[in-house]
């Protein structure tokens, strides 16, 4: 007699129209740069002026060597693209080469996240931007007054910051400085032919890119990689289905609370084949490792086979956006002024 398998069948593949429906309800839609556009602040384009100036200046930094941009590259989809022995660092290299602790994320969605920041330490972009520019093992700039000094020693910035801030008396303040940060960092977007398909047009994804989608929702990813950024939107424990092994203790060592032990933001899988490595410590190099943990570590649906792991795979790739050129393009920066301070190494 013929042994035939017990293993247990796949449901059938969806019809587009319904998956589309399904992808609908977990993810909702993605914003336009338009529906993000405050209509009530006329100045909104002069702080996104001057905000993608201040992402790019390197003077912002104790040593001129770094900026926002160093490592949130908008050519490489926001994340630290730098190399040492040919690979991507896990974490990146601040003031004086020193190494951040996490992995640096990425700058693109990042308005769509619950907080900033890998431990949700920071409510909201403008608060996130105030951090990198103290941070001593980062730009290291010795204190915010420090920063104003800088801005206000530039002439360009004097009229920058007034048109943008036109209310202020003295416009040029560390708060005005990231708030202008963040509103130019509000509009980096990255629509993807996920998009498309979710707005009616089939063939905008394979075949296999549906598969994966609907196995997406199937093994359980959904449940924390949901809403318009695939991620980014929940706190959640790694290691939530079975033990993970990590030093690092999330948002514990913000909160102190027990209950937040191995607790990290999700990530969005947006662009997410472009900005490996993977993890709060940058230590999984392929996205293909990655899946097979997260499957492992966080589902009930467990370890996956080749076939799943291609169409997850397939999907995620499909997530893979196309940054506006013209708003990510690196500005003319405005010049130093006779009292700019000077690099300092120390």
């Amino acid at each position: 007699a013929v042994k035939t398998s017990t293993a247990p069948s796949k449901p059938t593949a969806m019809a587009p129209a319904k998956l589309r429906e399904l992808a609908r309800g977990v993810f909702g839609k993605y914003p336009t740069a338009a529906s993000l556009t405050p209509t009530d602040d006329p100045t909104f384009a002069a702080k996104v002026a001057l905000g993608r100036q201040l992402y790019f200046d390197t003077r912002l930094s104790k040593n001129h060597d770094l900026s926002c941009a160093t490592c949130h590259d908008l050519q490489h989809f926001g994340v630290d693209a730098r190399e040492r022995d040919g690979q991507r660092t896990p974490t990146s290299m601040g003031h004086k080469g020193q190494l951040g602790g996490r992995n640096s994320p990425t700058s693109y969605n990042a308005m769509l996240h619950i907080a900033q920041f890998w431990d949700g330490r920071a409510a909201d972009l403008s608060a996130q931007a105030k951090g990198p520019m103290l941070n001593p093992v980062e730009m290291a700039m010795p204190g915010d007054n420090v920063v104003v000094t800088t801005l206000r020693s530039i002439p360009g910035y004097s009229k920058a910051f007034k048109t943008a801030f036109p209310q202020d008396k003295d416009p040029i303040t560390y708060q005005n400085t990231a708030d202008a940060i963040a509103a130019f960092e509000k509009l980096l977007l990255t629509p993807s032919r996920f998009d498309e398909f979710l707005a009616g047009k089939d063939e905008a994804l394979t075949a296999n890119e549906q598969r994966g989608l609907q196995r997406f929702v199937e093994v359980g990813c959904m449940a924390c990689h949901l809403g318009p950024a695939l991620g980014g939107g929940m706190f959640q424990k790694l290691g939530l289905i079975k033990p993970y092994e990590t030093k690092d203790l999330g948002r514990y060592e913000l909160t102190k609370q027990d209950s937040d032990r191995y607790f990290f933001k999700v990530p969005s899988l947006r662009n997410i084949e472009q900005t490996g490595p993977y993890f709060h410590d940058g230590s999984i190099a392929r996205l293909e490792q990655a899946v097979i943990l997260m499957a492992e570590h966080q589902t009930a649906s467990g370890k996956l086979d080749a076939e799943d792991l291609g169409y997850l795979v397939a999907f995620l790739k499909s997530l893979t956006g196309t940054p506006d050129a013209a708003y990510i393009h690196a500005p003319e920066l405005p010049k130093s002024g006779p009292k700019t301070p000077p690099p300092d190494p120390s």
